[in-house]
C-alpha cells in the first residue's frame, strides 16, 4: 500500500508554522522598540518573556530553527542577568546577529536550507479601498514582493482587523466606505494609539488643500492620486515602517581616562549601541579601519595628544571625512569649544554629562552620518548600491571567502528589452520597472546579500556563504515571480523579464575576474533567448 500525505496533517502542520512565526514577528517587534530607547529592566522582561514564549512554541511545534535562535536570545539575556543588568558591546553584538537571522527565517520561500516555507517576518499591510476587487489585485501584487497584504471589504471589516492585529501601515481611500469616510475611520483608529500607525491615503481625483489637511490631522504620511502601484507604494511604506533596520550603532571613544572610557561605554550600551574604547589616541587610525564606527567621542586633553590634533589627523582621511567627531570634555570655556570645533569637530559636550543627553546626542549624529553615507555610496533612483561601491563590496567580499573559505557567488541581471519598455511606454515607466526590480531583490535576498545597480537596467548581487547551485535557485524563483508582475499602462498593462548570469568565486579568481564570469554567464543567458539563469562555466 502506498503512504499518501495527509492533507490534513499538512494543513495542521502549516498551522502551527504560524503559530511560531507570529511569535517571532513579536519579539522583532519589541527588539525594534529597544533600538529607540534605553535597555532598562522592564524592556528587557518584555523581551525575555516574549523569547520564553517563541521558546516554548518552537519546541512544541518542532520548529528546530526557531528553537536555536531563541534559546541563543535567552542565552544572552540570562548572561546580562548575571551581569546585573550591564550590557556589554559583545552582547549587544551576539543579540543583533541572532535577530537578524530570526528576521531572515522566512524569506527564503524554496531555500532547500530552510525546514519550513513560510511567509517573510512582516506585519500586514491593509487596504481599504473603494473597490475591493482593485484591492485584492493589489494585494496579489505586493505579495509578489514578499508583503502580507489584506484587503478590506468595508469600515465594519476594516475595525474587525484593527481588533485583531495593529498592520505596519494602511493604505485608505478617502471615500472608503462612503464620502469621506476614510478619512474619519482614519482619524478614529489613531485616537488611543500611543504609537500611531503610517497611514497612505488615496484618491482616485486631486484634492483640496482641506482635504489634504485633514489627512495630516489623520495622521496621514503620504497622498497618492490617480492611479496605485505595488512598487511606489512598497517604496513609501518601507520608508515608513523600518522594518529591516537592525545594525547598532557603533561607536569609538578614546579617553586616556579608563574610567571616563569606561563610564561613557557603560552608558552607550546600555542604549545598544556597540561601543570600542581606546585609551592610547596614538593607535586611532588602526582602530578605525577595523572598527568602522558611525561616530567618534574624543576627549580635549590627552597626554600624547590633544582631542584637535587627532581630529586633523583623522580628517586627513578621505575614508573618515565624513565620521561625526563629538569632543567629551570638562572643558567649559566657550571660546575654547568653539575653537575645537572648528578643528573637525562636529558636537562639543561637557562633563559631566547626563546619560540621556549623551545617548540623544549620539544616536541623532550616528543617524544623520549614516544617512549622508547611504546618499553618497547609493543610486539615487533605486537606493541600491552604486557601481563603484558594489566593486568595492565585491573585492571585500573575496577577501573574506579566501580567508574563512566560504563559498561565495556574484550574479549579473539585466532587464530585457528595456529599450522597447522606454520607447513604447516613456522613460517614467522604464524608471517605475528599475525600482520595482529594485525592490523585488531587496524583499526576497538576505541581509547579508549586497545588491547594486551596475548602470542603466543592469543589476548586481554579491551573495556570501553561497554556492552557484544555490544562487541559481533563489535567482530562478526570483526571476519567475518578478515576470508575473504588472504595471498598469494603456493599451495593455506591462510585463517585464530579466536574464541572470551567475559565478561562484574559486582559488586564483580575484574579484575582476568574478565579476568578468559572472558577465560572461550573462551573455550567454542573453543570446540564449533572455528570461533565464545561466551558471558560469569556464
Amino acid at each position: 500500500m502506498i503512504d499518501q500525505e495527509d492533507p490534513s496533517r499538512d494543513r495542521l502542520k502549516h498551522h502551527f508554522a504560524q503559530r511560531v512565526i507570529h511569535q517571532a514577528r513579536h519579539v522583532l517587534e519589541v527588539w525594534q522598540r529597544l533600538q529607540s530607547s534605553e535597555w532598562t529592566a522592564p524592556h528587557m522582561a518584555e523581551l525575555a518573556e516574549a523569547n520564553e514564549r517563541l521558546l516554548r512554541y518552537a519546541e512544541r511545534f518542532e520548529q528546530a530553527g526557531h528553537a536555536q535562535l531563541a534559546h541563543g536570545i535567552a542565552h544572552c539575556l540570562h548572561a546580562i542577568e548575571a551581569n546585573h543588568g550591564r550590557i556589554t558591546s559583545a552582547l549587544i553584538s551576539e543579540l543583533n546577529l541572532l535577530m537578524q537571522r530570526l528576521s531572515r527565517t522566512g524569506l527564503r520561500h524554496r531555500d532547500r536550507l530552510e525546514q519550513t516555507f513560510l511567509p517573510p517576518l512582516r506585519k500586514p499591510v491593509y487596504l481599504a479601498l473603494q473597490d475591493v476587487e482593485r484591492a485584492e489585485r493589489l494585494g496579489q501584487q505586493l505579495e509578489f514582493f514578499g508583503v502580507n497584504a489584506q484587503a478590506l471589504g468595508d469600515a465594519n471589516a476594516f475595525r474587525s482587523a484593527m481588533v485583531e492585529r495593529h498592520p505596519a501601515a494602511i493604505v485608505m481611500e478617502i471615500d472608503f466606505s462612503g464620502t469621506g469616510c476614510g478619512l474619519r475611520l482614519a482619524a478614529e483608529v489613531q485616537q488611543d494609539l500611543e504609537q500611531k500607525l503610517p497611514i497612505l491615503f488615496f484618491s482616485h481625483e486631486d484634492t483640496d488643500t482641506p482635504t489634504r489637511l485633514a489627512a495630516v490631522r489623520a495622521g496621514g504620511e503620504e497622498f497618492f492620486t490617480g492611479t496605485l502601484d505595488a512598487s511606489s507604494l512598497l517604496e513609501r511604506i518601507e520608508e515608513l515602517t523600518h522594518v529591516t533596520q537592525y545594525d547598532p550603532y557603533k561607536v569609538l571613544v578614546i579617553d586616556d581616562s579608563r574610567a571616563q572610557a569606561t563610564h561613557t561605554e557603560r552608558v552607550l550600551n546600555s542604549a545598544g549601541i556597540v561601543t570600542r574604547t581606546l585609551t592610547e589616541p596614538i593607535q586611532a587610525m588602526a582602530q578605525l579601519a577595523d572598527f568602522q564606527p558611525d561616530l567618534i567621542i574624543l576627549d580635549m586633553y590627552m597626554p600624547e595628544c590633544n582631542g584637535t590634533e587627532l581630529a586633523k589627523v583623522i580628517r586627513h582621511n578621505d575614508r573618515y571625512v565624513s565620521v561625526p567627531i563629538i569632543y567629551l570634555s570638562a572643558e567649559d570655556d566657550l571660546d575654547k569649544q568653539l575653537d575645537a570645533m572648528s578643528e573637525g569637530g562636529d558636537d562639543f559636550l561637557t562633563k559631566p554629562i547626563k546619560p540621556r543627553h549623551l545617548i540623544a546626542t549620539v544616536r541623532n549624529r550616528a543617524a544623520r552620518a549614516r544617512n549622508l553615507k547611504a546618499r553618497m555610496v547609493r543610486d539615487s533612483l533605486t537606493g541600491l548600491y552604486n557601481h563603484t561601491h558594489t566593486l568595492q563590496l565585491l573585492e571585500d567580499a573575496t577577501f573574506r571567502a579566501r580567508r574563512d573559505g566560504q563559498p561565495l557567488a556574484f550574479a549579473m541581471l539585466d532587464i530585457d528589452h528595456f529599450k522597447r519598455v522606454n520607447d513604447t511606454y516613456g522613460h517614467p515607466m522604464g524608471d517605475r520597472v528599475i525600482k520595482s526590480l529594485a525592490l523585488f531583490l531587496k524583499q526576497r535576498l538576505r541581509k547579508t546579500d549586497h545588491i547594486g545597480r551596475y548602470g542603466g537596467e543592469e543589476f548586481a548581487v554579491i551573495l556570501p556563504d553561497t554556492d552557484a547551485a544555490s544562487a541559481f535557485r533563489v535567482l530562478e524563483e526570483i526571476r519567475q515571480r518578478f515576470a508575473e508582475i504588472h504595471y498598469p499602462a494603456k493599451p495593455q498593462d506591462l510585463t517585464c523579464t530579466f536574464s541572470c548570469g551567475v559565478a561562484e568565486w574559486s582559488d586564483g579568481v580575484d574579484s575582476k575576474m568574478l565579476s568578468k564570469q559572472a558577465d560572461q554567464a550573462l551573455y550567454q543567458a542573453k543570446h540564449g533567448g533572455r528570461n533565464r539563469t545561466v551558471i558560469f562555466s569556464g
